[in-house]
């Protein structure tokens, strides 16, 4: 029996058992996918072939550079993309800011390793919906040197700036549902047909990204888009996995009294005598202790 020639191509999207993938030629082919492979995800970079009935099948994922994950509703892990260099957390002023999925995010990217922008969605409306509390907690953010790109998508806003943040890299919009992702994207990549959802009378997002897709740039940039969550649950962490989420702990690493401390009730914590003169955000760190609450008891 003739063997068939084998090629590596890039998985660009994925439906099921299906996905498409994106040849070392730029052609794009609707592949099937073995039982062994259903963690395949958008962005992987897999081994194929052209099968003798001639449908083409991928045979193996190559190794990858990191995987972004999140658990499902039995718990479970389930693959969103693979082998990211930059991840754009978008949030925006409606719906309104959920920080404690923002930093989940955060926390995320730094697992995977990967870089991160914070990206502030529907700029006009940061005037409409004035709110003291969520400027103190954006503030916290730059303080503790994030990068925040302010960007609205029908007027170009802020697009620059993401151009410039992703070119080379393979970037992955992310958040909840409602913020824009696709509405920035459908700028970034004109050409492209994508869904445009709008928001709800209740001010919640609509879901218009049903499954994760891959988009390219100019200058050698790829930008994934992902689909909006309700909610993004971090799987189970060590202590110090969670605390490395934060790099605003960092410069006092070493400093607590025990090697293993919580900076929760300790004494001599170097994190709590910081947070009482200002040197650690107060909002963060109240996340983090609901986040370190959230993993001891999960």
């Amino acid at each position: 029996m003739m063997k068939t020639a084998q090629d590596i191509g890039r998985v660009i999207t994925r439906y099921g058992a299906e996905l498409i993938l994106e040849t070392a030629s730029g052609e794009h082919l609707r592949c099937t996918t073995r039982r062994k492979l259903e963690n395949v995800a958008c962005g992987d970079y897999v081994r194929w072939q052209v099968e003798q009935q001639g449908n083409a099948s991928v045979l193996a994922i190559l190794p990858r550079q990191n995987v972004l994950e999140r658990p499902d509703f039995r718990g479970k892990l389930r693959a969103v993309a693979a082998n990211i260099d930059i991840l754009l957390v978008v949030s925006s002023w409606r719906p309104e800011p959920n920080w404690e999925m923002l930093d989940r995010y955060l926390i995320s990217a730094h697992l995977l390793p990967a870089e991160v922008l914070i990206v502030f969605n529907k700029a006009d409306l940061r005037d409409i919906y004035p709110n003291a509390e969520h400027e103190a907690c954006l503030r916290e953010y730059l303080e503790i040197g994030y990068q925040i790109v302010h960007t609205q998508a029908k007027g170009g806003e802020g697009l620059v700036e993401i151009e410039e943040a992703i070119q080379g890299k393979t970037a992955i919009f992310a958040g909840q549902s409602g913020v824009g992702k696709s509405s920035l994207i459908s700028q970034l990549v004109p050409e492209e047909e994508i869904r445009v959802g709008e928001i709800g009378e209740t001010g919640e997002g609509r879901h218009t990204t049903t499954v994760s897709s891959l988009y390219h740039l100019p200058g050698q940039a790829s930008l994934i888009d992902s689909p909006g969550v309700r909610d993004f649950p971090l799987p189970k962490l060590t202590v110090s996995q969670l605390q490395a989420g934060y790099p605003e702990f960092s410069r006092f690493a070493g400093e607590c009294r025990f090697n293993n401390c919580t900076h929760q009730h300790e004494p001599g914590c170097a994190i709590k005598t910081a947070l009482t003169v200002g040197e650690i955000p107060p909002r963060r760190y109240q996340r983090y202790l609901t986040l370190l609450k959230s993993q001891i008891n999960n």
